[in-house]
């Protein structure tokens, strides 16, 4: 029987080299990116953390035995993701570069490898991931699962694959 006649022959595939557009960033530059900017991140959120209560708010949950509120939870998420967009807007708007990426030289591309819109950044590639983070219980595995994407051999993770962008270097 002819091979293009099998019936139970595996499908034929595209393949496709999503480094055609540019060299990709390797996995630790990217986790490299990430530490810089969950760090300006921290230095930022400590302070707001430590005015704002959440500190005195965890210890007394801590001596009373009882869980911290879900809407305490939430309110440091969605002030997390007020601050990081304050810190990162600027940089992807004008480079598509996170303050980490700038550093290590890398950019955000479409897999055509064209600049996106800062509209696309934010609505594709960075609410979903950050918003299901939010959610108590399944965000965090989510999350995880989102970063181990990385480890496909087109260093995309979850977000990447979301807004249909990759990181290379600049």
């Amino acid at each position: 029987m002819d091979q293009q006649n099998n019936p139970y022959r595996s499908p034929d595939a595209a393949i496709v080299d999503y480094a055609l557009d540019g060299e990709l960033a390797g996995r630790g530059e990217r986790l490299a990116a990430a530490i810089v900017d969950g760090l300006i991140l921290l230095a930022i959120l400590l302070p707001v953390m430590f005015f704002g209560g959440y500190f005195s708010q965890v210890m007394d949950a801590a001596t009373t035995g009882r869980p911290m509120t879900l809407m305490t939870e939430l309110a440091l998420g969605l002030v997390s993701l007020v601050v990081f967009f304050a810190i990162q807007s600027y940089p992807l708007y004008a480079t598509a570069q996170t303050w980490g990426k700038r550093l290590l030289k890398m950019r955000i591309v479409g897999l055509d490898g064209q600049r996106l819109s800062f509209g696309r950044l934010i609505a594709l590639r960075y609410l979903p991931m950050q918003g299901v983070g939010l959610v108590p219980w399944i965000g965090p595995l989510l999350s995880i699962v989102n970063v181990l994407l990385i480890f496909r051999a087109d260093h995309r993770c979850g977000h990447d694959l979301i807004a249909g962008t990759k990181v290379v270097k600049a």
